[in-house]
């Protein structure tokens, strides 16, 4: 795994967002404002739904089985070492997940540096050393039943899951892998957003990283 030595060699500074919280909590509304707030050029944007391992050898019914919403299942060194790029000034190669088939897809696609970093993830605020690299820590609290009606919806139209089995996966492992790993890890946020993606609570958020760009650009100009 490669060391913090990128941090020395940083071009600019970055602020670095980490947005935790449920499955359905509304982690992407508050990306998406992010990046409506201060531009998709200044942000740099990690999904960690695409660095769940890449399962070469199991096949699809075996793929099917794996805990997913246990933390071993992310590739936790390739994010690792992305953030450091990034936070390098360095592009990346993000991979792309294809949750139909339960693996990861071929395909993967560029981002480049920017000031400000989000990483967006069940898991977000779940690794200490990933902690670390944040400049500003994020949970968003929503009610299980409304994330659990989000969950239910997105699986069956992008996903291509049937209810029986969106319900099963929710009781089997989202439930109870939510209470024992991802729920805790609220203790560790700058910022809880009660009742999901609130308008005012967001604009806290926003404003933080608006304000940072809006300094480089000051001490950019002198």
């Amino acid at each position: 795994m490669p060391t913090d030595s990128t941090q020395s060699t940083t071009p600019y500074p970055t602020f670095v967002i980490g947005v935790a919280g449920g499955s359905g909590s509304g982690k992407s509304t508050v990306t998406r404002e992010v990046l409506a707030a201060v531009g998709a050029d200044h942000a740099a944007v990690l999904m960690q739904d695409d660095y769940y391992l890449h399962q070469a050898e199991p096949s699809y019914d075996v793929r099917c089985k794996v805990n997913y919403d246990h933390p071993d299942a992310f590739d936790w060194p390739l994010l690792m070492q992305h953030v450091r790029a990034l936070r390098g000034g360095q592009a990346i190669e993000m991979p792309q997940y294809d949750f139909t088939v339960h693996n990861r897809s071929s395909k993967t696609v560029t981002i480049k540096p920017a000031p400000i970093i989000v990483i967006e993830g069940l898991f977000a605020l779940f690794d200490p050393e990933l902690r670390g690299m944040m400049s500003l820590k994020v949970f968003v609290d929503t009610a299980p039943d409304v994330r659990f009606i989000r969950r239910l919806q997105r699986d069956m139209a992008e996903r291509g899951r049937s209810a029986e089995s969106v319900i099963g996966q929710y009781l089997q492992t989202v439930r109870p892998m939510h209470k024992q790993f991802i729920e805790p890890t609220k203790r560790n946020a700058h910022i809880i957003l009660p009742h999901g993606a609130n308008g005012p609570a967001v604009d806290m958020i926003t404003t933080k990283a608006v304000s940072f760009i809006r300094e480089l650009n000051h001490a950019g100009s002198q």
